[in-house]
């Protein structure tokens, strides 16, 4: 065997410390990332307690996610801090989605949701193997605001409900469930407002003076000692009732292919939504600490994750951004505390559920109100309307469909509002004349440019952006208009091919266009600083025949200044207007 065989052997070495377990962890930081897993615990039971509620599933639903697919996506993940779990939005999504296949809490109902992940585990995995990680960067922050902030109000209207034991039909619509809340209100229990008051008052302030401390866990443990204490219970305040004791156990939902087919576009939507958010969080974390995230690899862990969950008795996780800033605030870099909390949650399930038979509702209300709080966007809200007001309106948008529509529509909708803005955005690319030292002079996109030229008789026009079926009208008509606006003949067009990376076929049929144009006007027509893949696209098209390219703009100029210097000379005023259509004095 040759020496050189061994080099392809010794090369992978330095991506293996990435893709081992619990990268990062060491005997110095062993203690910590313990002391993370504890905090990670404490914070997790009591929102999956109430997450699962949201998406209409038990609160062992909410408990089993915690197990099973927290470990497999530990151990698969990239990410060091990301951590996977139920979350509101999905929660959210999950409730709309399967609301209206069956009634919630029914077995049908928690059969579809174990379904429902299960094929979201298998977009994950899709998306992993064709590497469409580049979608964390589709939808764009006004959509996600809009989106994710009508999901918000829509769980806090029933969290509110929760929390003043007011009985309404949390599976309805919006509208529905507000008119629901304003109508029984004269039902509200004191002592629950009471306790939902205080544990909303412990939360805020709490975590103002000790931001470590996992207040919502000292909430539901003084709020059940009240309830236990004060016999609350007899009184009218509802209470979480008995959890099923034991460890997740494999299964399988049994539906029929309807059904499955039924869900797949809440999974999708699903799966979108965790895209857009938690590859970003993933990365977000990983810039700011020094390490690498790999986005597809972690696809690929949310897709064994779900499939776990599906395969476990729980519902789809997704990404926590809340959950992953905890562990980051209590030092944690590595994905140990998810396995810790995994480990409590399983011990709880097998010998502690009794205790979690009298948590008073208002409490878990309290504990999702304000963990949600936030989602609504205000601040985002606010930065966007002093910022752009376009994208806001975009937001706004998003906001009303989710609420009034439904959270599937919504996203469609927020898909579709992702789209016009890309296509608003690529229709209009930076389309100026260069001045002489290769700034831009005089942007086209002005209704009125000042008819700038780059040198005498010669115009250089760049654009920014590929040259394709979205552009390609405004990038002709604009190329037209740097000649018949400029403030003297031109003879010369440069167009300065660098920012131009690739070429379609309306594209190129656009450039044919200009380029008959430019010669029924006696103009010239040439490149410059093309790409070698770019320039292969305007040659399989035909587009380069009888046009200069050159490598610099400098030496364009140079082309056409020699051109004019050889060109026959100018005819008499009043034949030159004949000639071409157009008075020169």
């Amino acid at each position: 065997m040759s020496p050189s065989h061994p080099e392809p052997r010794t090369a992978p070495p330095s991506r293996a410390p990435r893709r081992r377990p619990f990268a990062g962890l060491t005997r110095a930081n062993l203690v910590r990332e313990l002391g993370a897993g504890v905090t990670l615990l404490a914070i997790a039971v009591p929102l999956n307690i109430g997450y699962a509620q949201i998406a209409g599933l038990p609160p062992t639903a909410g408990l089993y996610a915690l197990v099973v697919p927290s470990i497999v996506f530990a151990l698969t993940a990239s990410s060091r801090q990301l951590v996977a779990s139920p979350d509101a939005a999905a929660s959210a999504l999950v409730a709309s989605s399967i609301g209206g296949l069956a009634v919630a809490g029914s077995a049908d109902y928690a059969t579809m949701a174990l379904a429902q992940a299960i094929i979201c585990g298998v977009v994950f995995v899709l998306a992993a193997v064709f590497r469409l990680g580049f979608l964390a960067s589709f939808l764009s922050k006004p959509v996600l605001v809009g989106f994710i902030g009508g999901l918000a109000l829509d769980i806090l209207v029933s969290q509110i409900a929760k929390m003043l034991g007011v009985p309404i039909d949390s599976s309805a619509e919006f509208v529905e469930k507000l008119a629901e809340l304003a109508e029984n209100l004269g039902e509200a229990d004191v002592w629950s407002a009471v306790i939902a008051i205080a544990s909303v008052l412990v939360l805020v302030v709490g975590r103002r003076i000790a931001r470590l401390v996992p207040w919502a866990l000292v909430v539901l443990v003084l709020s059940t000692i009240a309830v236990v204490v004060l016999d609350l219970d007899g009184a009218g305040v509802d209470v979480l009732g008995e959890v099923p004791a034991g460890p997740p156990v494999l299964t399988w939902p049994i539906l029929d292919w309807a059904t499955w087919f039924a869900l797949v576009p809440s999974a999708l939507a699903l799966v979108l939504v965790t895209i857009a958010e938690g590859l970003l969080v993933a990365r977000a974390y990983a810039e700011r600490n020094g390490y690498r995230d790999e986005p597809d690899r972690d696809l690929f862990a949310f897709g064994l994750g779900n499939l776990a969950a599906g395969a476990t008795g729980g519902y789809v996780i997704g990404a926590s951004a809340s959950r992953t800033a905890a562990v980051d605030l209590a030092g944690s870099r590595t994905q140990l505390p998810a396995v810790v909390a995994a480990v409590g949650t399983l011990l709880l399930l097998i010998f502690g559920t009794a205790v979690l038979a009298d948590i008073p509702s208002p409490a878990i209300g309290a504990v999702v109100a304000v963990a949600v709080a936030p989602l609504l966007g205000f601040r985002e809200f606010a930065q966007l309307w002093r910022t752009t007001r376009f994208e806001f309106w975009i937001a706004v948008v998003c906001f009303a469909a989710t609420l009034f529509i439904g959270a599937i529509p919504g996203i469609l909708v927020a898909f579709v509002l992702a789209l016009v803005n890309l296509a608003r955005r690529a229709a209009r690319p930076a389309l100026d004349v260069l001045a002489a030292d290769g700034e831009p002079a005089d942007s086209l996109l002005d209704p009125a440019p000042k008819g700038s030229v780059t040198a005498p008789g010669v115009v250089v026009v760049r654009l920014a952006a590929p040259l394709f079926f979205a552009n390609a009208a405004s990038f002709a008509d604009a190329a037209r208009r740097a000649v018949t606006d400029a403030s003297e003949p031109v003879h010369h067009l440069v167009l300065d091919c660098e920012a131009i990376t690739d070429l379609d076929v309306t594209g190129a049929e656009a450039f044919a266009s200009l380029r008959a144009w430019l010669r029924e006007h006696d103009v010239a027509l040439s490149m410059s600083r093309m790409r070698p893949g770019v320039r292969a696209g305007f040659e399989r098209f035909g587009l380069l025949e009888g046009v200069e390219v050159h490598e610099t703009n400098r030496a364009a100029l140079a082309a056409a200044a020699t051109a004019a210097t050889s060109a026959p000379a100018p005819l008499a005023p009043d034949d030159e207007e004949d000639a071409h259509g157009r008075s020169h004095r």
